[in-house]
């Protein structure tokens, strides 16, 4: 399971558990609050009423007192009215009144007068001074029809002389609890799904920065040129510089290592010959002996010089992971300066150059223009080396498919086959035809590094059919860097 799946199942399951303890104890303290609320009016309107009754109840004036008739009328009373959207059409309290002993003496609904009610709760506790209230089911098979009875007390003075008790049905206030409880779930739904998009988000921004590094050390394992992706200034930011920073430091260990070896094989021939050229020259001999030992020692140290500049110029190259600042770039004027560059090799050798250009206009490209330069001009120089006098070389452009392919072929003798995997070697070169002296063997691999940082490749193959002969290099660079 990925990493990124791993991190939203494991949010989403700590989000969804603490949600679900939340919305069950709220829905578990909805309807206890509403009934305490309720209880607490009921409270405050025995206490009320039993205030206002103490004359009548003192003078035992049960059916004539004004008081009590106006109980009874309220009873009959309708009502329309609309409480925070919920409509009320009846009303429901029930008020009846105890003597001293229990026995109900009124009851607005003339259920129970003259029944013994001292051993219910509400009027069997407030007959002994505490606080008297209890609920209890109106039918016996039904839950939800439970009424709460809360009793004050009637007093003549510090006399108890009776108990009025004022009862509701828990049934009226069950829609204010269902709507509470229904407006809780829909905002712990709303909750919940806020909760998952955001998990989402930060579960793809925290994956899509893993992925990043991922990648960059997939290609780093690869061999491949990369460069460290924007991370941000996080943790994973700075563990992709840590790793940034170990990989600069182990490569580079290794590359020095490498470079300092291949050098020093490759200028032990050089520095040889101008030892012993140079041995050679303190003895005495023919002015004309004397003049080829100098141009020995002169050609060696040139040697050296472009070896050493061109792997100069390799080193920069392979080093760097990127292209910092991308320029638009006319190929036909590229290839032109390539041209005018080489124009003096060319005529030395007796060449002619063929420029091949699209038809309908050289293409554009995006990049390093001193570098493709530099490129174009090393596969330029080994098909000037290659080819036989007064041939032709073909240094041109074309567009296939989705990108910009860059070709120099010449009619030498091409590659041998058993120099096929190696042309693009550090140090490797093959005899120039006519005995030539041997190139650096850097030409090609700073092609390749150039190629790379472009986010292309670069080709080196026998040009086959029947008549054909040479080589053909092609430098591809995808798109969209050419537009």
């Amino acid at each position: 399971m990925r990493i990124g799946l791993r991190i939203l199942l494991g949010y989403f399951l700590i989000v969804g558990l603490a949600g679900w303890f939340l919305l069950n104890v709220f829905m578990a303290e909805v309807k206890p609050g509403v009934r305490a609320t309720l209880e607490d009016t009921l409270v405050d309107t025995a206490n009320l009423l039993a205030v206002m009754v103490a004359d009548d109840v003192r003078a035992g004036a049960y059916d004539a007192a004004p008081m009590l008739a106006r109980m009874r009328d309220y009873a009959g009373r309708g009502v329309s009215a609309q409480i925070s959207g919920l409509p009320k059409n009846k009303l429901d309290y029930r008020i009846y009144i105890t003597d001293a002993q229990g026995i109900v003496r009124f009851d607005s609904e003339n259920k129970a007068v003259g029944k013994d009610y001292s051993r219910w709760n509400d009027v069997y506790l407030t007959l002994r001074g505490k606080y008297g209230a209890r609920s209890t089911r109106d039918r016996e098979d039904d839950e939800n029809s439970t009424v709460m009875h809360v009793a004050a007390p009637i007093r003549d003075g510090e006399r108890l002389i009776g108990v009025l008790t004022v009862a509701k049905p828990n049934a009226s206030v069950q829609g204010f609890v269902e709507r509470s409880q229904q407006h809780i779930l829909r905002r712990g739904a709303l909750l919940l799904a806020l909760s998952l998009l955001i998990g989402l988000a930060s579960t793809y921004w925290l994956a899509r920065a893993l992925r990043k590094l991922m990648h960059y050390v997939e290609e780093v394992q690869a061999g491949r040129k990369v460069a460290l992706p924007v991370l941000g200034n996080t943790e994973i930011g700075t563990l992709g510089h840590a790793l940034e920073a170990m990989r600069v430091k182990l490569e580079g260990k290794e590359y020095v290592e490498t470079l300092m070896h291949t050098l020093t094989h490759e200028l032990k021939s050089p520095i040889a010959a101008i030892q012993a050229s140079a041995e050679l020259l303190q003895e005495d001999m023919p002015p004309e002996q004397r003049r080829q030992f100098l141009s020995s020692i002169l050609s060696q140290n040139a040697r050296q010089r472009q070896l050493i500049d061109k792997l100069l110029a390799l080193v920069r190259v392979e080093k760097q992971q990127r292209l910092d600042a991308l320029e638009r770039i006319d190929s036909g004027a590229l290839l032109q300066e390539v041209a005018r560059d080489f124009a003096a090799p060319l005529a030395a050798r007796g060449l002619r150059l063929d420029l091949e250009l699209p038809r309908d206009g050289a293409p554009v490209l995006h990049g390093d223009a001193l570098l493709l330069r530099q490129a174009i001009g090393n596969l330029l120089d080994n098909a000037i080396a290659f080819a036989p006098a007064g041939g032709v070389v073909a240094l041109g452009a074309r567009v296939p498919g989705e990108g910009v392919e860059i070709y120099v072929a010449d009619g030498g003798p091409g590659i041998p086959d058993y120099a096929a995997g190696r042309v693009f070697e550090r140090f490797y070169s093959l005899p120039r035809p006519g005995g030539g002296a041997k190139s650096t063997g850097l030409g090609l691999p700073f092609v390749r590094e150039v190629a790379a940082l472009h986010g292309g490749t670069v080709s080196v193959a026998n040009i086959a059919g029947p008549g054909q002969g040479g080589c053909r290099a092609a430098l591809y660079l995808p798109l969209p860097l050419a537009l």
